[in-house]
């Protein structure tokens, strides 16, 4: 077992760096792209000082992040060097069957695909650039900042977000039309989705 020091801040490369997720919305990624690129040297800077990456070691000694995923694809296709990792525990010293078990009993790994099937672990992508895009996750994220309900400390909350549009409202590809982010927006504000993380609707 390592003892190590305790919340080490280290500079890691995105292509070095293990997702705990399967999916992302691709969407979201493009967004995070665009407006990176807009920036200029100081501000990225200060951009990456101001969102390190939560991350848990793994067994030999990856580097998992447990958020962040969108930001970090975004920032491994835009071949940034480093960014700022903080890691959380270290678990490089277990089994990867135990690894996976004790992250997700930690709510740090979220094994569910595209499709919102659970999968094996074995299946979670080894990279960022292996994510796959997910649009009902896009929708999720795009309801939350519209004001369809609030940012909230549940881990994956807005996977749970996702599942409930991705039984409920039909997309037609990746893309999110304006009229079905207006259905989304009533969904969230009904008692349909009074269950979910962030809810801001009222009980009547």
């Amino acid at each position: 077992m390592s003892s190590g020091v305790r919340h080490p801040l280290l500079s890691i490369a995105p292509a070095k760096l293990r997702p705990t997720q399967m999916t992302v919305g691709k969407a979201e990624v493009a967004q995070k792209r665009a407006e990176w690129e807009k920036l200029g040297k100081k501000k990225r800077k200060e951009l990456l000082a101001a969102h390190w990456f939560p991350g848990v070691l793994g067994p030999k000694r990856q580097v998992y992040i447990v958020d962040h995923h969108h930001l970090g694809l975004a920032l491994c296709e835009e071949r940034v060097k480093e960014v700022p990792v903080m890691i959380q525990r270290d678990f490089s010293w277990l089994e990867p069957e135990v690894f996976w078990r004790t992250m997700e009993f930690n709510r740090w790994a979220h094994p569910y695909d595209e499709h919102g099937q659970r999968r094996d672990y074995d299946a979670i992508p080894r990279s960022l650039n292996e994510l796959a895009d997910d649009p009902y996750r896009t929708l999720a994220a795009r309801v939350r900042m519209a004001g369809g309900y609030s940012k909230d400390a549940t881990p994956y909350s807005e996977f749970l977000w996702a599942e409930f549009y991705r039984r409920n409202l039909k997309l037609k590809g990746s893309n999110v039309s304006a009229r079905q982010l207006q259905d989304a927006l009533l969904f969230a504000h009904s008692h349909d989705t009074a269950y979910l993380p962030g809810w801001s609707g009222q009980i009547e």
